[in-house]
């Protein structure tokens, strides 16, 4: 006897793992709404002026990131040169030098995880 094979079921049951696989991909993709202050975002727009005073605003907010990334820059190449410019520290200082470094140009959200991109909460 030969060994006969379920094809239409092994099929069904292998489009069931991919769709549950992409259902929970999509679900990691949905940033978390209920960690947003919308109060908070609603005062940085509620300027007079109408669009002119929209403007205002995200020209001030940009110009405070731009200042705030520059002032990190700054730290962490003045960090950097220091390692770098010592003559004598050993390839352990200079380790721990570059970890300082590269610690303080990392973006950490408020949960402590890294990158620029960090996990969102996942609410079941």
């Amino acid at each position: 006897m030969s060994v006969t094979r379920l094809k239409r079921k092994h099929r069904k049951n292998i489009a069931r793992a991919n769709n549950k696989q992409h259902i929970i991909k999509e679900l990691l993709r949905t940033p978390v709404l209920k960690n947003v202050d919308i109060e908070e975002l609603k005062s940085r727009f509620t300027t007079t002026g109408g669009v002119a005073g929209a403007v205002a605003a995200v020209k001030n907010t940009a110009a405070a990131a731009v200042d705030k990334v520059k002032e990190v820059v700054s730290d962490a190449v003045e960090s950097v040169k220091e390692a770098v410019s010592t003559p004598d520290n050993t390839a352990a200082d200079n380790a721990a030098a570059f970890d300082d470094a590269e610690a303080v140009t990392k973006p950490v959200n408020a949960d402590g995880q890294e990158g620029e991109h960090p996990k969102p909460e996942i609410a079941l």
